[in-house]
């Protein structure tokens, strides 16, 4: 499975194509689903362009992307950083009103557990952030079950990007759920072939990355899917 994302935390001077108001992330999503990627993961944003997990801002852009692309996956991050205390992030997912089909936990964060139990209460899926293989041992200690692991590579040397693919996929038991192999920043397509080289799910976007394979900016979204594509993701 190829996944977009379509905006993560980057502000539109990073990039002038980065998706904000829930209008532009139901176009870019669409446009992604026309060019191969089988669901998006998007982090709605408030009035003020600042990340959120209120309820309404979350059904806004839930809801946009599913009337602009009915049947498109739509997944939403649940990182410490949107709301720092754990029992917000709680409050929040129990508040929302309309459900994404899945969302991403780091499992690291504090409260990373009672988030995930959360969610799954709330029938919704939950992918398993692990950025460290340390992680991975946090991560089995959960109540809830995980329907998809997100393994995430966040360093920029790509060696190192790629030892810790190698690390925490090592540390993964057997009877794992289904893994998605992405990395960010300078390392995101070196990630993105390792991905494919495995077998396994991966993701591209302008969360993760401004710059195509060979170099030069992308223009947009759907060019770093086609890109992706053109490498063997699917």
């Amino acid at each position: 499975m190829l996944k977009a994302c379509l905006n993560g935390g980057r502000r539109r001077a990073e990039h002038p194509a980065v998706p904000v108001t829930p209008d532009e992330l139901a176009a870019e999503a669409a446009r992604c689903a026309a060019a191969g990627v089988a669901a998006v993961h998007v982090h709605p944003r408030d009035a003020d362009g600042a990340e959120s997990l209120d309820p309404g801002v979350i059904a806004a852009a839930v809801t946009a992307i599913r009337a602009a692309r009915p049947g498109l996956p739509v997944g939403v991050s649940t990182g410490a950083w949107i709301a720092p205390e754990p029992a917000d992030r709680v409050a929040a997912v129990r508040a929302w009103t309309v459900l994404p089909d899945f969302a991403s936990v780091n499992a690291h964060e504090p409260g990373a557990a009672a988030v995930a139990a959360a969610l799954h209460e709330r029938g919704v899926l939950v992918e398993a952030g692990l950025w460290t293989a340390a992680a991975v041992d946090a991560w089995r200690r959960w109540p809830a079950p995980t329907g998809r692991i997100l393994v995430e590579c966040l360093a920029d040397p790509v060696d190192v990007a790629l030892a810790d693919a190698a690390a925490i996929l090592a540390a993964l038991p057997a009877d794992r759920p289904p893994v998605l192999l992405h990395g960010e920043g300078p390392a995101t397509w070196a990630v993105l072939a390792e991905a494919v080289r495995r077998g396994l799910d991966t993701r591209i976007g302008l969360e993760d990355t401004l710059v195509l394979p060979d170099g030069g900016v992308a223009p947009d979204n759907v060019a770093l899917v086609r890109a992706a594509r053109a490498l063997g993701a699917h």
